[in-house]
Order: C-alpha cells, then structure tokens, then sequence
C-alpha cells in the first residue's frame, strides 16, 4: 500500500463535502477556474493545504528535465483534485488525472464535474494502481 493512501482516502469525505459547499453556493454552469478558486477557499477554510502547482522531474530512459506542472488541487500533498465544469467527464480527463497522479506519486485522486445538478453525480475516484489494497 502507497505510504500516503489511507491519509488521501479519509480525505476524499472532507473534499467532497467542500466541493458540495460550492456547488450549492454556486449551482452549475460557471467556469472551472470559478469552481477551483472557490474550492480552494473552502478547503483553506477548513484547515487544509492546498497547493496548485510545483515542478516535476520527468524522467524519460537515461535523461531527466524538470518542468512545471499545472494541476488543480494537491490537498494536504497526498489527494489531487482535478475540478470539471463539463458536460461529461470523458476517458482523456481520468487519464489525465493518472498520468498527472504518477508524476507526483499522489495515490488517490478526484475528479468533480461541478457541471451538475446534484454534485455527488459528478464525483469520480480514481486510485493509482499498486497504491491501495482494492
């Protein structure tokens, strides 16, 4: 098991019901940095660590080279939170997700599609292989 997996797990209850604040407060169809700033607040708020960005090393066969990497939300360095306001979260953005998931070696990560009329609906969960014992 992933040393950061059981800290990221308890915290997806935390994040989601964050996520649900904001929804309610805001309804859908607004845009995503709307939703990512008011999610970060909310979060901030409660106590946790939200981080937006860092620089990676990307390591391809014998060579390496960092770069910076955008992502969403990193909460208290073990959950990462891509937030959506699409019509329907496709195959690419879970993808997304993973491959952003394994350059940090974050564990567990949420995708919220605020874009929703009930904001549970919108909640995918996503675990890197290896990481958990599911």
């Amino acid at each position: 098991m992933h040393e950061k997996f059981l800290m990221a797990n308890n915290l997806t209850h935390e994040v989601i019901g964050a996520a649900i604040e904001v929804h309610r407060d805001k309804g859908p169809g607004l845009l995503e940095s709307i939703y990512e700033w008011c999610l970060t607040v909310e979060l901030e708020s409660r106590g946790f660590k939200v981080q937006s960005q860092t620089n990676v090393v990307v390591n391809y066969k014998q060579f390496q080279k960092e770069y910076p990497l955008r992502f969403d939300l990193l909460v208290n360095q073990s959950l990462l939170v891509e937030v959506k306001a699409v019509e329907k979260v496709l195959p690419i953005h879970k993808a997304q997700l993973i491959s952003y998931m394994k350059l940090l070696d974050i564990p567990l990560g949420l995708i919220i599609n605020f874009n929703v009329l009930k904001l549970t609906e919108g909640v995918s969960r996503l675990i890197l292989p290896g990481s958990s014992n599911e």
